[in-house]
């Protein structure tokens, strides 16, 4: 992400869109220095038949309440 701090960010795929966001599906490797890298176990024809879904990023493990980005997957 740009303009990301270099603290650590936790990331998650999270059920729903970014507008109506929901609860925690798939845990992501935190980002630091604005980027992470995450292998998950889960076909990608499984994933996309859970949609909506989101990609969401919080501002620290401190203020997992504070988001700092998010982008909804898209088929």
């Amino acid at each position: 992400l740009d303009n990301a701090p270099s603290n650590s960010q936790p990331a998650h795929i999270h059920t729903g869109s970014c507008e109506n966001i929901g609860g925690v599906k798939y845990p992501l490797t935190s980002l630091t220095d604005g980027e992470s890298e995450t292998l998950l176990d889960v076909p990608l024809s499984k994933i996309l038949s859970e949609l909506p879904l989101a990609i969401n990023v919080h501002k620290s493990p401190e203020e997992v309440q504070v988001y700092f980005a998010c982008g909804d997957i898209k088929s």
